[in-house]
């Protein structure tokens, strides 16, 4: 293998995604004449914009999709490789790509992310969104759609059944409220009124540029390789309408092209399927030959430096597992917010093992925090904020105003561990503080959020 390496790399990064783009940039920042490269199976990279720090942990940014020569004007020492992996050979430093060509490396980090965890493989009525091309894919059918079924309760789900128009929707979910991934069934309740009423118009169009890849010519061979996740914000500028302009629809039994039967008993029939059940980490071309540790839910074990247990291999992103010990306050949830962190402290580490540099775990991994939108409001989530781990010692302190804001607060040991805020509340830093700082806050009670206090100035 080492006689058809091309060239060799002082960092190799995999993965054109937020935490492999944000990893390379960290990289060039901390080592500006450090030979980088990036591999990448697409011809584009996702990059974080717009970037906003809102508190000590808390951050606003944008997801644009780019060309990778984006990244090669910034930075004149990095070398982007547009192939997917073939394999990994990590006890000779060397990464074989689809294409044939190997390349050494002396640090090596895994950003390669998650794919869909699809219902069923390979069939053409069960599609899942994770990139542009499959986002595209989707809007193809949905044009031509009179009901699918969203099966699922995470992020993707909520915003297709939010999003959708045109198209009757069936909502398939395994749990007893919606968004259980993020929502207790309080909030679910406050959110549910949101898809029956009118949506608001949007206020402009999407501003962010959207990059194509040309189809192949007629009769060329054409290799399926996974492009980068999309951005939060994925659906802006697409047009997620079904064919039809309705609500009610009659058809004759057997007309679907495919049926779904729910554990409930019930089948439905319709277009297709959008399989929204999560990611699985894309560890599969990397572990064949090697000794990687891997998590129980497939994600390559990382220590509190990002190291692999194999020598000079880092990951972050989706694809990773963190496996040190935990703060109290912080769980590792595969979102956008994540990966650019674990992407940057990546860089970070790379960089100071070869500066021979002590570095230490990163702040942000001290509290959990997520700031998104579901249903056109600003939800913000802090901490344990559906009690995760704490068992039966929790109290919750909820104040709810319907169609304006959600407030939850999850208390343990009359300390505030984690909350739930849904809409403009203006509360996150506030909470964010009483959080990190551990106050005890029994003398007050119900008083926290008692509308009529100011507790900004309460605490202040």
């Amino acid at each position: 293998m080492a006689e058809r390496q091309e060239k060799t790399f002082k960092f190799v990064i995999v993965g054109g995604g937020i935490a492999g783009v944000t990893c390379v940039e960290q990289l060039t920042s901390q080592i500006p004449s450090g030979d980088v490269a990036l591999i990448t199976a697409g011809p584009h990279i996702k990059a974080v914009t717009n970037y906003k720090q809102v508190s000590k942990t808390l951050e606003e940014f944008d997801v644009e999709e780019k060309p990778s020569s984006v990244l090669e004007e910034k930075f004149p020492d990095l070398t982007v490789i547009h192939s997917a992996v073939k394999s990994l050979h990590t006890e000779t430093h060397s990464v074989e790509t689809a294409d044939g060509r190997v390349f050494g490396y002396e640090k090596l980090c895994i950003c390669s992310g998650g794919r869909p965890n699809l219902l069923m493989k390979e069939n053409p009525y069960v599609l899942g969104i994770r990139d542009t091309d499959s986002a595209q894919e989707f809007q193809k059918h949905l044009c031509k759609a009179k009901r699918i079924v969203v099966v699922g309760n995470g992020g993707i789900a909520l915003e297709l059944v939010y999003e959708v128009e045109g198209c009757e929707v069936i909502w398939a979910v395994k749990d007893k409220a919606i968004g259980n991934t993020f929502f207790d069934a309080g909030a679910a309740q406050f959110l549910i009124p949101s898809l029956e009423a009118d949506k608001p118009e949007v206020a402009a169009p999407c501003k962010r540029t959207r990059y194509t890849t040309e189809e192949p010519a007629p009769g060329a061979s054409q290799t399926f390789t996974p492009g980068s996740a999309l951005g939060p914000d994925w659906h802006e500028g697409i047009a997620l309408r079904g064919a039809q302009q309705v609500r009610q629809f009659v058809h004759v039994l057997g007309s679907w092209p495919v049926y779904i039967q729910l554990t409930n008993g019930k089948t439905f029939g319709c277009d297709f399927v959008v399989s929204a059940t999560g990611v699985v980490p894309n560890t599969e071309p990397f572990l064949h030959g090697n000794n990687f540790s891997v998590a129980n839910d497939g994600g390559l074990q990382v220590d509190d430096h990002m190291m692999t247990s194999e020598p000079d291999v880092y990951a972050a992103g989706d694809v990773c597992t963190a496996c040190w010990k935990h703060s109290p306050l912080w769980q590792q949830m595969r979102l956008w917010t994540q990966a650019r962190q674990m992407g940057w402290y990546a860089g970070r580490c790379m960089a100071a093992e070869v500066l021979s540099e002590p570095i230490e775990l990163d702040f942000c991994f001290e509290l959990f925090s997520h700031i998104t939108k579901f249903f056109n409001y600003k939800v913000v989530l802090l901490g344990k904020f559906n009690g995760q781990g704490l068992g039966p010692d929790q109290e919750l302190l909820v104040r709810c105003t319907k169609g304006q804001e959600y407030v939850k607060v999850v208390v343990s040991g009359g300390r505030m561990v984690g909350a739930v805020l849904i809409g403009e509340t203006d509360l996150e830093e506030t909470f964010e503080n009483l959080i990190l700082n551990q106050m005890d806050l029994t003398p007050y009670g119900e008083e926290l959020l008692n509308p009529n206090i100011d507790i900004e100035d309460y605490f202040d």
